[in-house]
């Protein structure tokens, strides 16, 4: 997949293609089905499939004050288009200029002057220019004019109503995993580098990679059953992880991330790996001594046990190595 970010008047852009316009922060379930029936339209008309979007998210650069953490970095959001056919992927510089710029003139200007589209789509629910002035219908009344066509497409929805990003977001600060893995389509990960920890895990008998994190939101403090895709190896391998504070052991410890891989004790200090959340086993709890600690983290590992015997690793098609 071709790369075009911060794209200048000098650029060479994809023309002629089936562009999609959006955020697609976390590309969940509802992004995936806007994306794969553009990729399908693209292989039709026999032209480029292009993701148009935007880095920062608007939210980080219009509300920093919300505190909005996004649910993929910059590169994972990348791999995830890759895999779902998308040709080219325009990433737009979004600043307080760029907001000011009228509905209008980027639809005039740069979607129809730089990316003479075959056609165009968005979610129902996109809003684009400045005071969100733009959506479907704006769209369709200019192209009219300019001569592509325009579909948007509604929100994929289940019981808990439309899937989103800000409710992606929502379950996987709450810890539940299995809802965020439901919206998804895939298991949340987050990325990271291994560190040198103090081995206070393999002196216990279980230790442990600590990941330095990539991914601006991670699921809420506690023990997960993970699955963490070490590259060297080639694989992926069934682990429990703690993410917390080891209150037990410290005071005011920083929040740290700790996967126990199971039957695994090779070094892999410095390496890149991703950590998928499958399931939640409990919240993080102070014990009253170290052999309590030490006999629960026991309890979390054959759980952990007992939940690959019965479900498996998940299907290759959700590793996104």
């Amino acid at each position: 997949m071709e790369i075009i970010r911060d794209p200048s008047p000098s650029t060479d852009l994809p023309r002629g293609g089936l562009v999609t316009v959006g955020n697609f922060d976390g590309v969940h379930r509802g992004h995936q089905l806007l994306i794969r029936e553009s990729v399908a339209r693209a292989r039709e008309l026999g032209v480029p499939a292009v993701v148009l979007s935007f880095f920062p998210h608007p939210e980080k650069v219009l509300r920093p004050q919300s505190g909005t953490l996004l649910l993929a970095t910059r590169a994972q959001r990348a791999q995830l288009f890759e895999r779902l056919g998308v040709d080219s992927l325009v990433e737009v510089a979004f600043t307080r200029e760029f907001a000011a710029t009228t509905a209008e003139s980027f639809v005039r200007d740069f979607l129809h002057a730089r990316l003479a589209p075959r056609e165009v789509r968005i979610g129902a629910n996109f809003r684009f220019g400045a005071g969100r002035q733009g959506d479907v219908e704006f769209l369709r009344r200019m192209s009219a004019e300019l001569g592509f066509a325009v579909t948007g497409v509604e929100p994929v929805t289940d019981g808990g109503g439309a899937i989103s990003s800000t409710r992606v977001r929502r379950v996987v600060a709450a810890g539940e995993v299995e809802e965020a893995w439901s919206l998804l389509g895939r298991p949340y990960f987050v990325d990271g580098v291994v560190l040198a920890g103090e081995r206070m895990g393999r002196r216990i008998g279980f230790p442990t990679l600590n990941v330095r994190l990539e991914n601006e939101l991670a699921p809420a403090q506690g023990v997960y059953v993970t699955a963490v895709h070490i590259p060297s190896f080639g694989r992926v391998f069934p682990s429990a992880t703690n993410y917390g504070k080891r209150p037990t052991v410290y005071e005011n410890y920083p929040i740290t991330m700790e996967s126990h891989l199971l039957d695994f004790t090779a070094d892999v200090y410095r390496e890149n790996v991703r950590v998928f959340f499958l399931a939640r086993l409990r919240e993080e709890r102070t014990f009253a001594s170290s052999l309590e600690l030490t006999a629960q983290i026991r309890k979390d590992v054959e759980a952990t046990r007992v939940y690959f015997a019965a479900h498996g690793l998940p299907a290759g098609e959700m590793i996104l190595r």
